[in-house]
């Protein structure tokens, strides 16, 4: 099927589904039955050129991963290949280092004082307090349906989502706005878990080719090959619960990279200067670093399974031949410090471990070999999704799509600065992220981060100031040395934003500092 053919059964597709006409969505296949193949890297593909004034409307794939760090990029030859053939956005920041604030903040293009999501499960946070908001009737899903496009969904959805549940509805739950659904629940183990498919829920035992990863990339291809027959424009999101503990590699993986160690970098079993919160003369034992070492090597071996599911899936895009028509974006929910800071293995801290993460992005339109600095969050995915598809973004988003800096500069108002909330955190055994050392959980904060530096003020009413560019590790608190003037300015400007309400003001809060 040529381009200029694809391109008008795309927009006779989409003005269909807008008016309430969608054709039904052809059926997903079982990938145990029937897995691709693994690959080393994408096939190369020529992005076709439109030979008619259509609108490109490119199709979208969104891979999420749990708890991946930026220290782990550098063991995903696929997602480096990614980084060549596309751009990395150095400064993306999430809005909480939680998994389910940080989600609901992706879904809804939200910082979490509006979602109102601040913890993985009870009276703030987790899939029952989202459902219950009616928040699902307005995402990044419902936006793409709108516009016309086939959505499916794959694996980790929010914390305390089970796919047995029927929240009413009478028949196991799926959430408005996706066309094909396999969604999981607490199923970190990837082996010995049900899925949610389209309704109807499957179990999934303990042998190799049960590994929840691979099913889901199995899947997620099957729907991508399928859909681009159809020439209808497509959104899928692959959300693996890999890298998150308990760490869980493939089976053909569990034996890679013996003998590898955590990274000793700067801040490796060491306490920034002046800290607020955690002792100065704390250390690692030796059994916190033995496991934290052998932890480290169990996420990188289960991330190769996330890397060939990067490979399998644009491998997928140009034999389907739609590769030069698709945006591929890799990212995660948030970080991981790993003995960073005197730390055993957690998150939930304002340290670049924890709220920096990967994103890179690759496909139609973007860059090759890029590299951005500018502030990206993951507010900015929704609204980034609506303007990819051609539509406008939601008006209750606080986030502001990136779409122009993925092929260049950015714009003269773009912010200087984001948020990151973090109250109430995880100390629940019941929690999947229960910090099991209380060192671990830092006091409720809010923090803005710019290119530069990262400010925090702690519930307890103790701040931080870290120069990233000069201290890049953040191994020693400058607010002793800030005038009153600039305090007094950096709590405005935090306040500002953590108040926020819509793009419109929160845009502007994040542009009242620098």
């Amino acid at each position: 099927m040529s381009f200029r053919t694809l391109g008008v059964l795309a927009a006779v597709t989409s003005l269909l589904a807008m008016a309430g006409c969608g054709s039904p969505a052809a059926p997903v296949g079982d990938p145990a039955e029937a897995h691709p193949a693994a690959s080393s890297g994408p096939s190369a593909a020529v992005p076709g050129t439109p030979t008619e004034s259509v609108p490109t409307r490119p199709n979208i794939v969104f891979v999420l991963v749990d708890d991946l760090s930026m220290n782990l990029v550098q063991y995903m030859p696929n997602v480096q290949k990614m980084q060549r053939d596309g751009t990395t956005f150095t400064n993306y920041t999430v809005t909480d280092s939680l998994c389910c604030p940080s989600r609901a903040s992706i879904l809804k293009g939200q910082f979490p004082h509006n979602t109102g999501i601040v913890k993985n499960h009870g009276s703030d946070g987790g899939f029952r307090l989202f459902n219950s908001r009616g928040q699902e009737k307005s995402t990044i899903a419902t936006d793409l349906k709108a516009a016309g496009y086939r959505t499916a969904f794959l694996g980790k959805y929010l914390n305390e989502y089970f796919p047995k549940k029927t929240m009413g509805t009478g028949k196991p739950y799926v959430p408005p706005g996706w066309d094909q659904w396999f969604g999981g629940g607490n199923a970190y183990d990837n082996f010995d878990y049900d899925l949610n498919e389209n309704g109807q829920v499957k179990r999934y035992g303990k042998k190799p080719q049960d590994y929840l990863t691979d099913v889901i990339a199995g899947k997620a291809a099957n729907f991508i090959s399928t859909t681009a027959a159809t020439g209808q424009p497509f959104m899928v999101e692959v959300s693996t619960y890999t890298p998150h503990s308990p760490y869980t590699p493939a089976p053909r993986d569990e034996k890679l990279f013996p003998g590898l160690k955590a990274p000793r970098t700067a801040a490796y079993d060491k306490v920034p200067v002046g800290s607020s919160w955690l002792p100065p003369n704390l250390k690692l034992t030796k059994d916190q670093a033995q496991r934290v070492d052998e932890e480290f090597r169990k996420r990188v071996q289960s991330v190769q399974s996330v890397d060939r599911m990067v490979g399998t899936l644009r491998d997928t895009l140009a034999k389907s031949g739609v590769a030069g028509d698709t945006v591929v974006i890799f990212s995660s929910d948030n970080g991981y410090h790993m003995g960073e800071y005197a730390l055993p293995s957690g998150k939930q801290t304002a340290f670049d471990t924890d709220v920096n993460v990967p994103l890179i992005v690759a496909g139609h339109g973007v860059g090759a070999g890029r590299s951005v600095s500018s502030v990206v969050a993951n507010i900015d995915l929704r609204p980034t999704f609506t303007d990819l598809a051609g539509a406008p973004p939601s008006p209750e988003c606080d986030g502001r799509s990136f779409k122009a800096l993925l092929s260049e500069d950015a714009p003269a108002d773009w912010r200087h600065a984001t948020l990151i909330e973090h109250h109430d955190p995880a100390t629940d055994p019941k929690d999947p992220d229960f910090q099991y050392d209380s060192k671990n959980i830092p006091p409720s904060y809010d923090a803005m981060r710019t290119e530069r530096f990262t400010y925090i003020e702690y519930v307890d009413g103790t701040r931080e100031y870290f120069d990233r560019k000069t201290d890049p590790y953040m191994l020693t608190n400058l607010v002793g040395t800030l005038a009153p003037a600039r305090l007094a300015e950096l709590t405005t400007a935090l306040h500002g934003m953590a108040t926020c309400v819509g793009a419109d003001a929160c845009g502007k809060a994040s542009r009242a500092i620098s």
